[in-house]
């Protein structure tokens, strides 16, 4: 018997998702900053947490406006679009982000760019690892549901 499993996911199960992702990196960055800038576990959570917002945010914002310039131009989401989707996104959270790190850290900002340069490199294979884990675990929950109804 083949089961169809709905891939569509519902708002609160974006939020759900989001909130997941970004607790778990909260989680695992503060400690890190804790160790490599030798700050307090409270500092580092909350600018893990500040940041966190402003990405969550900015990726509402980011997305709402591509999403408006993709139908005005009528463009297509081609694997240079994606890139450039991509590139754009994170150069804005990094001129957002920077900025707010350098302030609450006292750096410079281009310490406060090295530091953010570290973190993007961690968040690539954290946002693959999460994302596969997450809809790992979602596939076999929807077959276990599946199955028992």
């Amino acid at each position: 018997m083949t089961i169809k499993l709905n891939h569509r996911k519902s708002l609160w199960e974006r939020a759900l998702h989001a909130v997941l992702f970004e607790l778990t990196a909260i989680a695992i960055t503060a400690p890190l900053l804790v160790t490599v800038m030798g700050i307090s576990l409270v500092h580092a959570g909350s600018l893990t947490l500040l940041v966190s917002l402003v990405a969550m945010l900015w990726n509402v914002v980011f997305n709402m406006l591509f999403d408006t310039a993709l139908r005005r131009w009528r463009l297509v989401r081609s694997l240079k679009l994606r890139l450039v989707h991509a590139a754009a996104f994170e150069l804005g959270l990094v001129l957002m982000v920077v900025p707010l790190a350098a302030w609450w850290l006292g750096l410079s900002l281009l310490e406060a760019f090295l530091l953010d340069m570290g973190l993007i490199l961690f968040f690539l294979p954290y946002t693959l690892i999460f994302n596969w884990g997450y809809d790992s675990l979602r596939e076999l929950l929807m077959r276990r549901l599946i199955a028992s109804s």
